[in-house]
């Protein structure tokens, strides 16, 4: 029996190099759970009803200005002269170089637009609209931003377009994207006809956080839960609104806020993959009442 004694395991006490290595080992999977359990949590939730996402319009789901397209195609059909085509060329040129919303110019751009569009219907318009988006914007639309809201929809989440653009432009875009709606400026219309007024103010900066914040009251929505997206600094209190908030193809100002605030950053400009800053972090009153309204009416039109 002797001689199969090396088929009987024997008691060996740990010598200092199997301590180290059991130590290692354990450390190397504790390190990997928690790796695990670290890692960012999934977003957007799928099939969170609470939950939506906001996207500005301008630079941020579209390269340029809607207003400025719009206004290219209104002359197209003869609405205005050519020295007016000329300022809207040139405001447009000035929005795409610099990449910012300059409020001189866009208030020149929205009372140019307005002058435009008094005495017309708004049937027309409406119809109109439609083709201006098959000949300017639809080519024009960033396929990075295009992929963040289909995730959202594919989440089953509800996805609006947030614009100073006139709210029947803005509903287009958004039907277009086959998205659920949108907030945008709304022009004064009596009898279905436009005045050349607006109702309130552009739905611009702090309105756009306002009508926000009124549609997910309407819409029962948990904004800790939402997602916002923009190029510009002047929608950080749109942002700052949501629990992911996001900059998109930002201006200066809003990056260097982004990386303060550590929130995401997505880039589409350059073609380059786009980079990550961080992880989430947790006006005119008739203008924000008229484009929330007919946000809302949209939606339900759509149920």
């Amino acid at each position: 029996m002797a001689a199969l004694g090396w088929l009987t395991p024997r008691r060996r006490s740990a010598t200092a190099r199997s301590v180290l290595a059991g130590e290692a080992s354990a450390e190397a999977a504790r390190k990997s759970t928690q790796e695990v359990s670290d890692r960012e949590p999934e977003f957007p939730v799928h099939g969170d009803e609470r939950a939506a996402a906001f996207f500005d319009l301008d630079n941020t789901v579209m390269q340029g200005a809607a207003l400025f397209h719009f206004g290219k195609g209104l002359y197209k059909r003869k609405f205005f002269e050519t020295r007016d085509l000329a300022r809207f060329a040139w405001q447009q040129a000035w929005f795409r170089l610099a990449g910012v919303e300059d409020p001189e110019h866009m208030q020149d751009a929205r009372d140019s637009a307005l002058s435009i569009v008094k005495g017309h219907q708004v049937s027309e318009l409406k119809s109109i609209g439609e083709e201006i988006y098959d000949e300017y914007m639809a080519e024009r639309i960033w396929p990075g931003t295009r992929a963040l809201a289909q995730a959202h929809l594919d989440a089953g989440q509800r996805v609006w377009l947030v614009t100073a653009a006139p709210v029947e432009i803005a509903q287009v875009i958004a039907r277009r994207l086959d998205l659920t709606g949108a907030l945008g400026t709304v022009a004064e219309s009596l009898g279905g006809v436009y005045t050349g007024k607006l109702v309130g103010e552009p739905l611009h900066g702090p309105a756009k956080a306002e009508a926000v914040r009124a549609l997910a009251a309407a819409e029962n929505l948990d904004l800790s839960r939402c997602a916002a997206y923009s190029d510009s600094h002047n929608d950080i209190p749109m942002l700052s609104l949501v629990g992911h908030p996001y900059a998109i193809n930002p201006d200066s100002k809003l990056r260097k806020h982004a990386r303060a605030m550590d929130w995401r950053l997505r880039d589409y400009r350059t073609g380059r993959k786009a980079a990550k800053v961080g992880i989430p972090a947790a006006a005119g009153v008739g203008a924000v009442a008229g484009g929330t309204a007919a946000a809302i009416a949209m939606h339900r039109r759509r149920r």
